[in-house]
């Protein structure tokens, strides 16, 4: 019971810093054109945030049970407790050295290694694995289109409007756009602890099948919204500021673009990185405005770390598998 406790105050633990590691992203756009202060943008995510998280379990389920089968490992409460360790360790490195990586990336790794370490590969389910992975190689790309079609849109309906006349017309569109941001990031990342809680209840035999109790549901999205208000100044300042340098109509066309391509995922249950896709759609409103305008060095710094998340926390969590085991077997 005192494991299945620390799994649950982990769980929340990583919601928690995921609200101000990766709510940053969706309030990144409106606070670097000045739509919105830091202090009423933050207040406004963290509701939104709570709002979109308590409305959908989609992808909660899928990740309860698609990267690992529960059967097949020996100590599935210290494969959970491990990769939960694991991802929140990640998330606070790349918090503070200001890296926009994915929280997302770094628990399915975590939860393929801490699985892989307890009882190879068979612990991990391979087509729930690649379908998820490929949800998160495939989501950035799709969101760099849809960043590049959507400037070009937004860009021909204000056209004829003044520039002054435009811009306070897509600042005001900003509280909107954000609002839809911070709501479509709630819907998908706040699920991801949803699932590991309730593997963690199956595990102990609190439940029968991976249905999501509703105050699960609840608790992690209290934990995000808790998580929100803290706010996440280092990674704004990445987003809003060292990819390109955002207007108002970026601003819009970014929001829109990457808001678009996370609500489709989460409506086919399928967990993508928020700050993949959010990263990516600017990248791609960058490439339509102006390709030389694009701060490619940190594009490129962001893309290693996209890059290397999943190997480094697959060897993290394997490490911390073996520690965890050794002091459960200890005691």
């Amino acid at each position: 019971m005192s494991t299945l406790l620390i799994i649950i105050a982990l769980a929340l633990t990583f919601d928690f810093i995921n609200g101000f590691h990766d709510t940053a992203n969706a309030i990144a756009t409106a606070v670097s054109t000045r739509a919105m202060t830091l202090r009423n943008a933050i207040m406004m995510a963290a509701v939104m945030n709570f709002t979109g998280a308590i409305l959908f379990t989609g992808v909660a389920k899928t990740i309860a049970t698609g990267v690992v089968d529960l059967n097949t490992v020996a100590n599935g409460s210290l494969v959970i407790m491990a990769a939960m360790i694991t991802a929140i360790i990640w998330n606070l490195l790349t918090w503070w050295l200001g890296i926009p990586s994915s929280s997302s990336h770094a628990l399915i790794g975590a939860l393929a290694g801490a699985a892989l370490a307890d009882a190879g590969i068979q612990a991990v389910n391979i087509t729930g694995f690649l379908s998820i992975f490929g949800s998160l190689i495939i989501s950035p790309l799709v969101a760099i289109c849809a960043g590049y079609v959507m400037f070009q849109i937004i860009q021909r309906i204000f056209s004829k409007m003044s520039i002054y006349k435009a811009n306070n017309g897509l600042r005001k569109m900003q509280i909107f756009t954000a609002a839809l941001q911070a709501f479509s990031h709630g819907s998908n990342d706040a699920q991801k602890s949803m699932g590991i809680i309730t593997m963690a209840l199956v595990s102990y035999g609190y439940l029968d099948t991976m249905t999501i109790p509703h105050w699960v549901q609840f608790a992690c999205a209290a934990a995000m919204t808790a998580g929100t208000s803290v706010g996440g100044w280092r990674i704004i300042r990445t987003v809003g500021t060292q990819i390109m340098k955002l207007k108002p109509v970026s601003g819009v066309s970014a929001d829109l673009a990457s808001s678009l391509v996370i609500q489709i995922a989460t409506h086919l249950n399928l967990p993508v990185s928020t700050t993949h896709v959010i990263s990516s759609s600017i990248i791609g409103v960058g490439t339509a405005y102006r390709v030389k305008g694009v701060k490619w060095g940190t594009a490129k710094k962001m893309v290693t770390a996209w890059f290397i998340t999943i190997p480094i926390t697959v060897l993290m969590a394997s490490g911390i598998f073996v520690v965890v085991n050794s002091f459960a077997n200890i005691g």
